[in-house]
Parts: C-alpha cells; structure tokens; sequence
C-alpha cells in the first residue's frame, strides 16, 4: 500500500483538510471529527486502497485495520496542525447525542495505550512473581510496579490534556490545574480537613479520578475564553493564566471535583448493580451485541464506565468478559470461513482477520468477513452469547484496560482467585470452538448466476465534445481518474488550439450527471466526468 497517496485520497474525500476540526486514531480506525459531514464522499472513501469501510455517527470512522499507525502519520503530516484551528464543527447538523458521544470518544480513546501498557507490565509482574521467578519485597518488583501503575496514578493529568486538546485550549494551564488535586500536600491537609474562606473542602482523593478532572477543564475552558476576550493584549500571557488558576481550582475543590467524584460513583454502582441483578444474562447479551456495537463505534461509549472501574475497584466484571467472548468468537468464525471458502481472495481475507481477532483487533473481521455474511454473523452472536453467559456464570472479571484476546490473555490475572485466569482460558477455548463449528456447519458461498444471454446493443453513439485522440484512462495524469476510483471509461486528449465544441447527445440512461474540468499542461484536456463513463 502506497500509505501517502490512500492519505492525499482519505483527505480529499472527507472534505479537504479545511474540513478537519479533530483527528485520533484507535487501534484500527481514523476518526474524524468534521465541521461539515455532507462534504464526505462515502462510496468513493470505501473504494480507496486500504480502507476497509467507512461509518459515519457521531465522527467519521475510516477503517484502516492493521496499516493504521502508517495512514494516521501521513494523514498527520498532511494536514498539518488543525490543533490550533479556532473554527468551531457546525453543531447546527449534529444531534446533541453525536455531539455528547464524539466529546467522550475523543477523551477517552487517546487514553487506552498508555493503561493498557502499564495493565500488561502490572500482569506480567503479577504472573512472574507467581510463578516463583521473583518475589514482590525485592526492589526491582517494587520499582517496576510503580512504573506500571503511574498512568493509572496520574490519569486526572492524562485527561486533562485530552479534553483540553478536544476543547482547544491551553493544555499546559489546564494540566496546571488539575495537577493541583494530586499534590500530596493538598491530598494531606483534605484528609486532615480544611476550609476556603469559610467553606468547607470535601475530603476527596483525586487520584486515578476521571470526572473531576473533565469537568475542572471543562469550566477552566469557559474562564480562559472569558479572560482571553476582555484582558489587555500586553498582560494576557501571565494574567490569563493566573485568573484561571485562581479561579478554577477552588471551583473545583469546592462544587466540581466532589460532583464529578459522585457521578464516577453513581456509574460504577449503577453497573454492579445491573450486573448482581441479572449476572450471566447481561454479560451474555452484552457480547451477543457487541459486532454491532463495533461497527457503529458505539463501544468506545463504554470506555468511560470501563476507565472509572478500573479506578475504583481495580477491575472491570462486565464489558472486558464480554469483548473476550465476542473477539475470540470472530475469530473462530473467520477461520471456519477460511477453511469452506473456495474463493482465494476470501480466504486470505479471514485467515488474516482471524489472527487480528484472535489477539483482540476484531475490526477487519467484522468488516472484511462478519457483516458481509449474514450466517457468519448469526455464527459469531450465537458463539458470544454462550461465551459470554459463560465469563458472567463464574463472574470473571478484567485487570487491565486493553482488547482481549490470546496475548493479553494475562490480564485476567486475579492475586485473590487463581480460578479467574482458569475460566477466562475455558472461556477463550469455548468461544472459539463454538464459533468455529457453528460458521463450519451454517457456512454458505453465496451462488454467482452468469447470465449468458444474448444482449442486442442499443447502437448509441457518443460524440467527443472536441477534436482529439481517444487514449486509455489509465493514462490521464489525474489518480482520481486513472485508478479507477470513479469507474471505468475513455479520455479525449485534444488537438492543440482546437477547441471548438460539437454536440453531444447524452443517453438519460447513461447520464445522470456530467461535468467539465478544463486543465491547461501543455496540452488541453476537457473531461466529462460520470460515474460509468468518462470522454
């Protein structure tokens, strides 16, 4: 793959760079957040060299799959700094819903590598110290499990900057901020208890915190604009940033940091209660929902819930089981379409997505295999809802915030309860065989009919609209066209200086819409563009 060229292609068709208001990537997918979404040309992104499929809801979600870091860097590079960008996405089009969900995506998804790295060193410690291999009063355990805890320990600081990255504004104030709830003196004199101008300070532990920080950067945003807009020119670069601290933290000490602890608490309670109330069956019918969920990106609305759990109780008992049933279960179906397919294609397609779901990246599955099949998708709910029901009857639960799978398989590591990492295996195992067997006997190829009838042809004639010589389009100098990407056809490069016009008469079963595009390069080319046909 030609990574710059499928980035100058993906930019093109989303709009232009000027479109771009913000840009993450997770582990398989560009996300964009788009001032205009109408601007985004959909069937041709989908035809573009690696791009697996296209979503739009409350971003635009290209597919990339495994080429994801290479396509993100150019498309980076590309479009140049948008951070700075002031314009404002036009939220006159977008339903509040979108709007909520893209905001808690663009938080929340930069977060996941740097918990999901220190949750790996955090298990692999637990498993060596085990095994025997070291024990935990040595220093060099002590030290890497600190290691492994910081982005944990530090997360109100890692939120901080992304949501004032997604709010633009001054990352380094906001981190300032924030980072004021974690000083341990502060966390000292909290727990001695303390007051701020007559008001009591509630005693709260902002560390590994989520909420709090978001909204003290939410209302941090507010004042900077405020002082931004009323403060002298020559004083604003300290004066700014002074009124912000001095105002934004005692807010935050005071009404802010104590509501978003509360909200934290009421979400992690809320999810253990529905899941002591229904136990297997949430968990079985979570998973069974998961390749939709997928799809539309309505997953990564669980990070939140997921991130807070982690924070509080230090494991997650609910959607990490569930992903662990749905990932291995696509990948089980990919390998049993693999092995019926006759279609060579197809099947060096699942056997590749098979091995990305098996260690936890389910999207080319999804697309490349799943969704386009509706008996393998009936194959893979069916496998993750008996996975699922399974993880949730011996009540598994997550140590580490990353996709499950084969290698990650260690962050179900329980120091309490050796048998937790034994059902999470049975689990593995279990999804895979019943997917597998379940896509092996429903499996159908889909009959291609040739029709081989003799077709009488209509004698249409087309007039070149100028003198010139008929070539192939794979040799106009333009990639939109000589690839291919809007369909297959002929150009006319004219005779130098004759640019008179004949007539043209279209056929209104041909035509829907043509259009004419002069270039001057030496020679001059006229092009009439349609979706099946090009002069």
């Amino acid at each position: 793959m030609n990574y710059k060229q499928t980035a100058t292609q993906i930019i093109a068709l989303i709009g232009g760079k000027e479109n771009v208001s913000h840009l993450e990537h997770c582990s398989t997918r560009l996300r964009f957040t788009l001032k205009d979404d109408s601007l985004v040309k959909v069937k041709a992104l989908e035809s573009v060299e690696g791009v697996i499929g296209v979503r739009q809801n409350s971003q635009c979600q290209v597919i990339i799959g495994n080429d994801i870091v290479e396509v993100y860097d150019q498309v980076v590079s590309q479009l140049g700094n948008i951070a700075d960008s002031k314009e404002d996405v036009n939220l006159k089009n977008k339903k509040w819903g979108a709007i909520l969900l893209d905001f808690i995506i663009s938080i929340f998804q930069p977060l996941v590598p740097a918990i999901a790295g220190g949750g790996i060193l955090k298990s692999l410690l637990l498993l060596i110290s085990v095994l025997g291999l070291i024990s935990t009063k040595q220093p060099t355990y002590q030290l890497l499990n600190l290691v492994a805890g910081a982005p944990l320990y530090f997360l109100p600081i890692l939120v901080a900057i992304t949501t004032a990255n997604k709010l633009k504004v001054n990352q380094l104030v906001a981190v300032s901020v924030v980072g004021a709830l974690i000083l341990p003196d502060l966390t000292t004199l909290l727990a001695t208890g303390t007051k701020f101008m007559g008001f009591g300070i509630e005693n709260v532990a902002y560390a590994s915190q989520v909420f709090p920080a978001i909204l003290a950067v939410l209302f941090y945003a507010q004042v900077e604009h405020f002082f931004t807009k009323f403060s002298p020119k020559p004083i604003r670069i300290f004066f700014v940033p002074m009124m912000c601290l001095l105002i934004t933290v005692p807010v935050t000490l005071l009404i802010l940091g104590p509501l978003g602890y509360n909200i934290g608490t009421v979400l992690s309670t809320g999810i253990v209660w529905l899941y002591s109330h229904l136990g297997w069956l949430a968990m079985a019918l979570l998973a069974a929902s998961l390749p939709f969920m997928v799809v539309t990106g309505m997953h990564k609305a669980m990070i939140p819930y997921a991130v807070t759990s982690m924070s509080k109780m230090g494991n997650e008992l609910l959607y990490l089981p569930a992903s662990l049933a749905h990932n291995i279960s696509e990948a089980g179906a990919c390998f049993a379409v693999a092995l019926k397919t006759k279609d060579a294609k197809l099947k060096s397609t699942a056997i590749s997505a098979g091995i990305s779901a098996l260690f936890g990246i389910t999207e080319p599955a999804l697309y490349g295999v799943t969704i386009l099949n509706k008996r393998v998708l009936s194959g893979v709910m069916f496998s993750s809802l008996v996975g699922g029901g399974f993880a949730g009857l011996f009540a598994i639960k997550g140590f580490i915030l990353v996709g499950p799978g084969l290698a990650s398989i260690t962050m179900f590591i329980d120091p309490n309860n050796a048998m937790n990492i034994v059902w999470a295996i049975v689990t593995l195992l279990l999804s895979l065989f019943v997917s597998f067997v379940t896509v092996l006997i429903i499996y159908k190829e889909k009959q291609v009919t040739v029709d081989t009838s003799t077709v009488q042809l209509s004698g249409l004639r087309l007039t070149s609209p100028v003198a010139g010589k008929v070539v192939a389009l794979s040799q106009v100098k333009d990639d939109v066209f000589s690839s291919g990407m809007v369909g297959s056809g002929l150009a006319s490069i004219s005779t130098p200086f004759l640019m008179r016009r004949r007539q043209i008469l279209p056929s209104t079963s041909l035509t829907r819409k043509m259009s004419c595009q002069m270039n001057q390069m030496g020679l001059k080319k006229l092009s009439l563009c349609h979706p099946s046909l090009i002069w």
